[in-house]
């Protein structure tokens, strides 16, 4: 997911430093949540993790340009649910900042959106979380049902989020209504294919719970809240 150079010009960039400003604010609370609970370099841990595979995720796994931004299979409600949501964070923020500043400059400049556009959803699951999971049911006993909400939820959010760029940058055009149709259409794809990558996930942690002892997963992710 990566909104195209161009979509909000200069004048009006200024607003995505704001959001930026503002969902890096959110991450630091998460961050200091995760501390007092884990430790801080269990925090450390799991972002250099998150980091790693989100970077990956930016450039192994298939991605192609559609509309107005690019069909990506971020994984992010998987991350939330294996390493926690300042982890993921962390990871999604580094992740994109080392993909543009090494291998796409021209994606700087949107940088402050895209960061927006990943960590805004990502933080709606946590409240999600609370809704739809038992307090004592831990992550890796969910449902299809339940992990099908949750990577709805993130990635209706990033359409939500792309929608909002592209109708703020370049105004209600037919053109740009066709963009945004166009890539909400492909995300689809992603939809489906989420929830049972997160389902498969949560199977493997399931078997290997003597790995949550090292602290690089999320304590909810084998235990009740």
């Amino acid at each position: 997911m990566h909104i195209e150079p161009g979509i909000v010009d200069s004048t009006k960039i200024a607003l995505s430093y704001a959001t930026a400003v503002g969902a890096i604010g959110v991450g630091l609370k998460f961050a200091w949540d995760t501390i007092k609970k884990q430790g801080p370099v269990s925090l450390i841990g799991r972002s250099a993790a998150a980091t790693a595979l989100v970077f990956s995720f930016f450039e192994v796994l298939p991605h192609y340009p559609v509309g107005v931004s690019e069909v990506h299979f971020i994984l992010g409600s998987t991350l939330f649910l294996i390493l926690g949501a300042a982890p993921a964070a962390f990871g999604l923020a580094f992740g994109l900042l080392i993909q543009g500043l090494f291998f796409a400059p021209f994606d700087l400049p949107q940088y402050g959106m895209n960061l927006t556009t990943l960590l805004v959803p990502l933080f709606g699951l946590q409240y999600l979380a609370k809704r739809i999971i038992a307090p004592d049911t831990a992550y890796v006993d969910l449902t299809y049902k339940q992990t099908f909400a949750l990577s709805t939820a993130y990635q209706g959010g990033i359409v939500a989020w792309v929608t909002f760029w592209a109708l703020y940058g370049s105004g209600f055009t037919a053109e740009t209504l066709t963009g945004v149709t166009t890539f909400g259409a492909a995300y689809m794809t992603v939809i489906l294919i989420e929830p049972l990558a997160d389902l498969a996930v949560l199977a493997i942690a399931k078997a290997s719970r003597n790995f949550a002892n090292g602290g690089m997963v999320t304590d909810r992710l084998h235990n009740g809240a």
